[in-house]
């Protein structure tokens, strides 16, 4: 009997241990079984998962999902509330109607499956109807079914093409040095992307911080897929009848960039690394003698004192309040790294600070975790505790005592020596508790977030922020820059299109390292890269240690002339692209956009062979190209184009071959089109003219652009000290109206002169116009006479006035 009951206990524990390791099939989200309106909300239950649906806002409906009961939603990301008081939630046969001002949200009840539609009843975004949400595992995936035809762009910084079709995407924060054209994931993830087909578009914000994969028809022609690895699925779907539409919403959920300070617009030089403080002021000098515009510095890991941040080393840079000032006095600003490893080293202030207050990442048994970096072995602050961001936040005290007003925020995906950072981390998470699996991705976000609101406090003025690692909603602290790049062409128009990718996914003020950074490039790169780099919303050139000098003079004389010409381009642009910076604040509009923004149904924006140019604001076309071509095809979409070298006419929806020698990028000026444009400077401390040039270039739709100022450097612009000035072209009446400023801050420009591109046949009325030529690479803006042979190549008409007053001109 004794052996009879062995042997049954013994098939018992085999079949049990058989039962725990059979695979198991995912959990769909089946019938629904309970439903019910609480406050506006729709709770939905199935068998086995729980659903909310909330109506956010006019134009987006939100929708969560898990396994388990549903608590309150945390977001590091998300800022505000759901706005909307006008949605209906009807149950209907088979079943439920969520509406809003422009999105129709239909949920099958069984299946549970949901069908997003816009105001006219096109469809935007549909399940996919035999799969719709399944979990497997702690795993959750949401299989939206592929409309014939779909594009997607978005997801920020994200090798590969514009339109994502036929590729996949992991969304986990990596330290990839020399990455390639295709390499996934890099440093930064923003789960945001827009779909567009029959002539509709539509948002998707997945709101997760964990590991997540996003399949747009990767090895499947059934579905476009997104999954979160842990946590609730939670997602936005945002409906508009355009781009800027979707990135308003967008924006409006996760929030918008506050404004630089003007200098960060400027070029930006940087190595690893420039020491002693000798080579540093020599740099600085030799942009001065060489008239080569530049405003910051970078200092790298080597100005601390055995890597140690909030230190100096006491040899190399032995003075640093003198040698920051040494540097203002030639009108540049410091830039420091700062990474979030503190070393651990007994009497080291940082360390026995944060080890007291109890501010470091631990393990689950509540051991400080340590992980290894440039100083040795260090730990982390946890930047998901208020106490660690405040901390963290005056740390950077003796700095800004120093005169820095820069701050590099590296190696915050966290990276570590041997890039396996331990799953069994705990991050605070304000009290909420989570481990790496959902603290990774926004590390570096909160990191940012400490560095911003203690540097504003120190300083009491705006601070410039540069990260790498960034998740959705770094964009109100930070910019960002792409990371350890290689030094190619192929790597050089990736960056263009990451740089656009994340405009796209609401991070305006982002840039590359011009020149790349892993390798020692050609001088012809460098000088190709320059002249494409110069209409980027970050600018800055970086190299490696091992390498070639990497400054614009080091590559030769015929380099040297291009930057100088290029960068002096992009500073006499000043007043057009901060105006962008101020759009971008106020709506969420990129700086740097692909062509499809302005132009979603023409499909020859989406082709690879034009992928990479991008509009700087409305009105200015960059074509960038290959170092080795001096030959290209360029499209250009709707509208009437100026040549900017030659200053020729062309009709846009064509294909053209241009000529690209590398002194002559092709760029190409939209008309209509309202350019503000200064005269050059050495730095943006300096005092341009008193003039302000507004180019206007003719064409035959309406145009609003709106010009804004401000200090540039204070927050008085957020107390209401600005000037806003409306500049209306209306193509229909004939008339330009330059409307009168807005707001108390008093212009540094006390003259507008007003030049009109492609009026030659037009008679103007409004003012005394004369006739001459511009070239938009002059050094001081000197208008020609016509007569003048090599001039300049637009031939303009031009008058000059006061600044104040309401001043129209008709034709």
């Amino acid at each position: 009997m004794r052996r009879l009951l062995l042997i049954f206990a013994t098939g018992l524990m085999l079949a049990s241990s058989a039962s725990a390791a059979r695979p198991s099939l995912p959990l769909e989200a089946g019938a629904i079984t309970q439903a019910q309106v609480v406050q506006g909300v729709l709770k939905l239950e199935t068998r086995g998962t729980w659903w909310e649906i909330t109506p956010w806002s006019a134009n987006m409906i939100r929708v969560r999902a898990d396994r388990q009961p549903l608590t309150a939603d945390f977001s590091y990301a998300i800022v505000g509330s759901a706005r909307t008081s006008t949605a209906k939630i009807e149950e209907k046969a088979n079943h439920w109607l969520v509406q809003t001002d422009s999105v129709r949200l239909e949920i099958n009840k069984s299946p549970l499956r949901l069908r997003f539609y816009n105001a006219e009843g096109k469809l935007l975004n549909e399940d996919e109807p035999g799969l719709g949400t399944q979990w497997n595992g702690e795993e959750g995936s949401v299989y939206k079914t592929l409309q014939e035809g779909e594009k997607f762009i978005g997801l920020g910084e994200k090798t590969g093409h514009l339109d994502r079709r036929g590729d996949g995407f992991t969304n986990w924060n990596t330290d990839f040095f020399g990455y390639d054209s295709r390499n996934d994931p890099l440093y930064a993830s923003f789960p945001f992307y827009m779909g567009l087909h029959h002539g509709v578009i539509y948002g998707i914000y997945l709101d997760n911080s964990s590991k997540t994969h996003f399949n747009f028809g990767a090895s499947t022609d059934r579905f476009s897929s997104f999954t979160v690895e842990e946590g609730t699925v939670d997602y936005f779907l945002i409906s508009s009848s355009h781009i800027p539409g979707i990135l308003r919403e967008y924006t409006a959920l996760t929030g918008r960039m506050t404004l630089p300070p003007l200098w960060s617009l400027g070029y930006q030089q940087c190595r690893y690394s420039y020491f002693p403080d000798k080579e540093v002021l020599n740099v600085a000098r030799t942009f001065r003698e060489k008239n080569i515009p530049a405003d910051v510095i970078y200092l790298d890991i080597h100005y601390m004192d055995a890597y140690k941040v909030f230190t100096w080393h006491p040899e190399r840079f032995s003075n640093p309040k003198g040698m920051v000032k040494s540097l203002k006095d030639m009108g540049f600003k410091t830039t420091v790294i700062i990474d979030p490893g503190i070393k651990v080293e007994k009497n080291y202030a940082a360390y026995e600070e944060g080890l007291q207050k109890d501010l470091f990442l631990k393990y689950t048994d509540g051991k400080p975790y340590t992980g290894q970096v440039w100083p040795g072995w260090c730990h982390f602050p946890d930047f998901t505790k208020a106490q660690a961001r405040n901390w963290w936040g005056q740390q950077f005290k003796g700095l800004v005592d120093d005169g820095v007003e820069g701050f590099w925020n590296d190696m915050n995906e966290p990276a570590t020596w041997g890039q396996r950072f331990p799953e069994n981390v705990v991050f605070d998470f304000d009290g909420q508790k989570g481990t790496t699996r959902s603290g990774r991705n926004i590390y570096g976000f909160q990191m940012t977030r400490g560095t911003y609101e203690g540097t504003r406090q120190l300083l009491g003025k705006r601070p410039f922020l540069l990260t790498r690692a960034a998740f959705s909603g770094s964009q109100r602290y930070t910019s960002i820059w792409t990371g350890d790049n290689l030094a190619t062409d192929d790597i050089m128009l990736t960056g263009v299109r990451m740089v656009n990718s994340l405009g796209l996914a609401g991070m305006p003020f982002a840039g590359y390292d011009i020149g790349g950074f892993t390798a020692s490039g050609t001088p012809e790169l460098f000088g190709r890269w320059i002249t494409i780099g110069a209409f980027a919303p970050f600018c800055r050139s970086h190299t490696g240690y091992n390498n070639r000098d990497a400054e614009p003079w080091a590559h030769g004389e015929r380099v040297e002339d291009i930057s100088r010409r290029y960068l002096g381009l992009r500073y006499k642009l000043l007043p057009y692209m901060y105006s962008l910076f101020y759009e971008a604040s106020q709506t969420g509009m990129p700086i740097s956009r692909s062509l499809p923004l302005a132009t979603p149904q023409d499909e020859k924006t989406f082709y690879r062979i034009y992928q990479n140019q991008f509009l700087l604001g409305q009105s200015w076309m960059v074509c960038p190209v290959e170092s080795n071509k001096e030959i290209t095809k360029a499209y250009l979409p709707q509208g009437r184009w100026y040549n900017l070298h030659s200053g020729e006419q062309l009709e846009g929806k064509q294909e053209i071959m241009v000529e690209s020698p590398l002194e002559k990028l092709p760029i190409f000026l939209k008309g209509p089109g309202i350019i503000p444009m200064q005269n050059v400077v050495n730095h943006t401390g300096e005092k341009a003219s008193d003039t302000l040039d507004v180019h206007v270039f003719f064409g035959n739709e309406n145009l609003e652009y709106v010009y804004y100022e401000d200090d540039g450097q204070s927050f008085d612009h957020e107390k209401g000290t600005f000037l806003k000035r409306n500049i209306r072209y209306q193509n229909q009446q004939r008339k330009l109206d330059i409307e009168e400023v807005e707001g108390p801050y008093r212009s540094k420009f006390t003259h507008i002169r007003l030049i009109l591109h492609g009026f030659e046949s037009q008679k103007l009325k409004g003012a005394s116009f004369a006739s001459g030529q511009f070239d938009f690479f002059s050094s001081n803006n000197q208008l020609m006479d016509s007569k003048i042979k090599d001039a300049g190549p637009h031939r303009v008409q031009y008058t000059v006035f006061t600044w104040k007053g309401k001043k129209t001109i008709s034709w």
